[in-house]
């Protein structure tokens, strides 16, 4: 440590600085190479030794080193931002060895910048902001001057630059008065209220909305902000130029190879486990790798990630592929891990062969969490793993007994992921043609490179595992993708986790995957919620790096815009009062009403309604006596008739033995000549009247979060609201809607949003609460 210490002082670094170099084994192996490279070229004073620190710290590929020291030392290279330029122009051209006359130019080599030159820059630019610096003075934003003079004299000195804006400045504005060395007035902030934050990716924590503030959420279109998200995305074939892409000698060609298949097109995939139903969360991975591969003009893969046979059914697979398409989007392709088994066993002989993987005996609970034993069997040799590989995959070793595993570390610092097991389960659509199954770590880059993805998105938690998928990619030298994390989507108030809702089922809390008080999506379909305002709401969140978490309003708001534009009104009461109009004004006994379905916008189509002499309105829109604030029916107040152009008044009211009311009896005259009520409500007529039954969900937890134990120590099981369904089973509702489809949705007037249940029968509609109208109908 003592030789490094003095070698790497002598190179100009402060003893502090040296002595945390070389706690940092690979940067202080490079520098010290450098050094003693340039020490046969060069003297190395303060200033080459700080550019051979600078490329100690950021070289991640040693072969170029020869060549940055040669420059050093040779004065070609003598600043920081010709430093800076030489790295970019190695990562936009990694092909080696480096073109030297290319890169000499894209370093400014020889590049030599005249005063005069100079001068003449900085008072073009002084001439284009004259009006601001006139009115600005010397609060006046220098840094965007100087930003503009850096790109137009790109080599020259910067402290020069910078002394001939500050001349030319004060020759145009004189010297500083008091004004001007006064500190700027502060701008007035409009208040915010706490849920103006719209996620951004620089937060550190989670981004948490509440349902009690006024939510402004992002208003751009999804492809809008998928182009926008493209912006720092590499374009198909340039995958090198992404941070912490790994290159080696085969790179451009393997990348010139995919551009031949490809055509230069962008591919994604979503690649779901098909081991349970989706979520919300997954709707915003669906519009993110459908949506950025079609704002793109390019394709997304649906590959179903099955190498767990286990825990898979042929319903996750089809409910899957539905929901997909539910949400609007066509997978080019749909594709299974499985469909790739053979490629992948064959990938794992050449890891095998390379020594870059073995067979190991340890269990599996001695190699759980962060810090499990190394194994004992990592230096096996080869000829050995090779064989007993063989035989897991005949079958010749007991399941548990032992796994083939990478000789790697992730960037969590997990050791040696395993890349096989033993599992003796029939698998979905291989059988029993192998025992032996790949494991995520292993599959999903190798299928990703097999599949030619371009752009492989995936959430946050797969951060830790981007340097195992290149290093797998390049150690079995096949074409590989770049990895993009992005932050998930979580809502609160619910859990998405398979198990846990596997749970909620088996214990009664839930009826199936589908149950509308579940956030799935097969929940948010039956409970009536469009996929145009899941995906709106996808687009509204935007694409961050962080996690999001957002409460069910958030959501339910941008549903309740939907719907008011696409569900047609319906009128529907879901507790009867009989109502008997003693004066009906037709002897027929009915009379025909056209009724718009959207009453805002009558060019949409209307249908026709009987009034008959006996109709039912909602009991809680009548009352004995009515206050000043009451606005419907009561014994002392008359009350409108929405559609009917009738007013009704009271006359006298029908109770049983219990002293219930069951019937009233009114009159009615029409609106043109009696006084203008209070209020209008709505109604259904005796004749044709559909029953239906309707059902109204509540939030399922009490707590935002059900599954943190310091709020619910019990388990989230414990934090389950009770009678969370309540469910009208004599809802009368208008003749229009018997026979209405499955899933479609309607607006019953003053009540909500509703849509038509997989229940219903011919017999007997069934309908579920979607979301209630933005005011309480019930309010007085």
């Amino acid at each position: 440590m003592k030789d490094l210490l003095t070698l790497f002082v002598g190179a100009g670094l402060s003893e502090k600085k040296a002595v945390e170099t070389i706690k940092n084994k690979n940067v202080s192996a490079t520098f010290e190479e450098a050094i003693t490279m340039a020490a046969n070229k060069c003297k190395i004073d303060k200033t080459v030794g700080n550019l051979l620190y600078q490329v100690a710290t950021r070289l991640k590929d040693k072969k170029h080193l020869p060549l940055l020291v040669g420059f050093i030392c040779r004065n070609k290279i003598t600043t920081e931002l010709q430093l800076a330029c030489a790295f970019d122009y190695l990562k936009s051209h990694p092909s080696y060895p480096a073109n030297e006359e290319e890169f000499s130019k894209a370093c400014g080599v020889g590049v030599v910048v005249s005063p005069e030159e100079i001068e003449e820059v900085i008072e073009s630019i002084v001439k284009e902001n004259h009006s601001e610096l006139v009115e600005q003075r010397y609060h006046f934003n220098l840094g965007k001057a100087l930003g503009e003079a850096r790109k137009r004299l790109k080599f020259a000195d910067g402290k020069i630059v910078k002394n001939e804006l500050d001349m030319q400045i004060l020759d145009l504005l004189g010297p500083k008065t008091d004004a001007d060395l006064a500190p700027p007035p502060k701008k007035q902030k409009d208040k915010k209220s706490k849920g103006d934050n719209v996620p951004t990716t620089k937060s550190k924590k989670p981004n948490t909305m509440s349902d009690n503030s006024e939510i402004q959420l992002e208003e751009a279109s999804l492809m809008d902000q998928l182009r926008g998200a493209a912006l720092k995305f590499h374009k198909p074939g340039e995958n090198y130029k992404t941070e912490g892409y790994v290159i080696n000698e085969n790179t451009m060609k393997l990348l010139k190879e995919h551009l031949e298949i490809t055509g230069g097109q962008v591919r994604s995939r979503f690649p779901p486990e098909p081991n349970g139903i989706l979520h919300i969360g997954h709707a915003k991975a669906i519009n993110f790798n459908f949506g950025y591969a079609k704002a793109n003009d390019g394709v997304c893969f649906l590959r179903y990630d099955d190498t767990n046979p286990e825990k898979e059914e042929e319903k996750f697979f089809t409910g899957i592929l539905d929901m997909v398409k539910w949400l609007g989007y066509t997978p080019y392709k749909v594709t299974h891990a499985s469909d790739y088994f053979q490629d992948l066993y064959e990938h794992a002989i050449v890891l095998i062969k390379k020594n870059l993987a073995y067979v190991c005996h340890q269990k599996h609970k001695e190699i759980q969490g962060k810090n499990p034993p190394p194994s004992p069997w990592r230096n096996r040799p080869i000829s050995e793993s090779l064989t007993l590989f063989e035989d897991m995959r005949k079958g010749k070793v007991t399941e548990g007994d032992a796994t083939l595993r990478m000789k790697m570390i992730m960037e969590d610092g997990k050791q040696d992921p395993v890349a096989y097991r033993i599992k003796f389960t029939p698998h979905h659509r291989t059988g029993d043609k192998w025992c032996i199954y790949p494991t995520y770590d292993f599959t999903h880059c190798l299928c990703d490179s097999i599949e030619h993805i371009t752009h492989s998105l995936c959430t946050k938690e797969f951060q830790a595992r981007r340097s195992s998928y290149y290093w797998l990619c390049n150690s079995v030298d096949i074409y590989c993708p770049v990895q993009w994390e992005y932050g998930r989507l979580n809502l609160q108030y619910t859990v998405v986790s398979k198990r846990k809702i596997t749970k909620l089922i088996d214990a009664g809390v839930v009826r199936d995957w589908d149950d509308p008080r579940l956030f799935t999506l097969t929940a948010l379909r039956r409970r009536g919620f469009p996929p145009e305002a899941i995906n709106n709401f996808c687009a509204k969140v935007g694409v961050t790096g962080n996690l999001v978490i957002l409460e069910p309003p958030l959501l339910e708001a941008c549903v309740r815009t939907t719907l008011n534009n696409v569900a047609p009104r319906r009128m529907a009461v879901l507790e009867p009062l009989k109502v008997v109009i003693s004066n009906f004004p037709n002897d027929s006994g009915s009379i025909d009403i056209s009724v718009p379905n959207f009453p805002a916008d009558e060019s949409r189509g209307s249908r026709t309604v009987k009034l008959t002499s006996t109709i039912y309105i909602e009991k809680t829109d009548f009352s004995e006596t009515a206050d000043k604030n009451y606005k419907r029916f009561a014994t002392n107040q008359s009350v409108g008739l929405r559609h009917a152009g009738l007013v009704l008044t009271f006359e006298r009211a029908v109770k049983d033995d219990s002293g219930h009311l069951t019937e009233l009896h009114v009159r009615c005259d029409s609106v043109d000549v009696a006084p203008k009520p209070k209020g209008f409500i709505h109604w259904v007529s005796d004749q044709g009247r559909v029953v239906a039954e309707v059902r109204i969900y509540s939030r399922l937890f009490k707590h935002k979060n059900p599954e943190d134990p310091a709020v619910v120590p019990g388990g989230f099981l414990t934090d389950c609201n009770t009678d969370t369904l309540e469910v009208h089973e004599n809802v009368y509702a208008e003749s229009s809607l018997r026979g209405a489809e499955v899933f479609s949705k309607y607006q019953f007037e003053r009540l909500g949003y509703f849509c038509v249940d997989p229940d219903s029968l011919k017999e007997k509609m069934v309908f579920n609460l979607t979301i209630p109208l933005k005011e309480d109908p019930k309010k007085k």
